[in-house]
């Protein structure tokens, strides 16, 4: 893949550790348990986190929104995750969560010039983002004021641009006539991750198989859980909307300022994936896609 597209997922690849701190740093559990959700596991934060911007929303809503989970694992957290923190404090704390997090990984730096300068950048992308087809997600967290401090300003801008891509994902995926399992169970087809992997979206085995079915149907599977070749191809043109949508901020910024932060971005990237912090593997095909 050359051109563009590439260039816009390569943007991506850069953002998404930056953004999914949240979700995995030992400071963001513990301003989750300040809030009163259990720690033992990362699912009751991980709705409450990524749904605040959404508002006191149902299970319907964030199944829409999220996509890829099954709506009897949405169930088990929401709206319960409310119960416990509305999204005003879930918001707060996840700033406050950020703050410590990007503290801990990138010290005393993240007063510094360069974090200040790929903030500026990070922010005029997303700030022009466009609404995605059938997302909420993007214009939620478009709709959320500013932090103050850069380090803050560049999660957020990262958040966005994620969320937006996301939107424009949902959309890329709906225009292949792909349900959410069935699109899980194609990008495991195609290699992005195993399909074990997947089982943390919470569908069952009944569920997971009867969506092979259907795809072998369609002659985008082979009997044994791969992509055809057509297959391939339907994902390919996913992926490829997927880039055409998420394209406008990154044209907006322009190529200079782009590759600027792109060489901002490299040194914190290294140490966010040196960490250890975020699994090897995962559900959105890093570094396989």
């Amino acid at each position: 893949m050359t051109g563009e597209p590439a260039r816009v997922r390569q943007m991506w690849h850069l953002l998404e550790p930056l953004h999914a701190v949240l979700y995995y740093a030992p400071e963001a559990f513990e301003e989750a348990a300040a809030l009163g959700y259990g720690t033992e596991e990362r699912w009751a934060s991980y709705f409450a986190w990524r749904a605040a911007p959404l508002g006191a929303v149902y299970a319907p809503e964030v199944v829409r929104a999220f996509h890829s989970f099954a709506p009897a694992m949405v169930d088990r957290y929401v709206p319960a995750v409310w119960a416990a923190a509305g999204p005003d404090a879930v918001l707060a704390a996840r700033l406050r969560a950020v703050d410590r997090s990007y503290r801990a990984l990138f010290g005393d730096r993240v007063e510094g010039p360069q974090f200040a300068e790929a903030a500026a950048l990070a922010r005029s992308a997303a700030e022009a983002t466009t609404p995605g087809v059938l997302g909420a997600l993007g214009p939620a967290n478009s709709a959320l004021p500013w932090p103050d401090a850069p380090h803050l300003t560049l999660w957020h801008a990262a958040t966005v641009l994620r969320e937006h891509r996301g939107d424009g994902h949902i959309a890329a995926l709906a225009g292949s006539g792909l349900d959410p399992v069935e699109s899980l169970v194609s990008f495991a087809a195609v290699g992005a991750a195993r399909p074990e992997v997947f089982a943390s979206r919470g569908w069952g085995e009944e569920e997971w198989g009867a969506a092979r079915r259907r795809l072998q149907e369609r002659g985008l599977l082979a009997a044994d859980g791969t992509a055809t070749e057509a297959g391939r191809e339907l994902r390919a043109k996913v992926e490829l909307r997927t880039d055409e949508e998420a394209a406008a901020p990154w044209r907006a910024l322009g190529g200079e300022g782009r590759e600027r932060l792109v060489e901002l971005l490299g040194e914190p990237w290294l140490e966010v994936i040196g960490s250890g912090m975020l699994p090897g593997e995962n559900t959105l095909g890093i570094g396989k896609v």
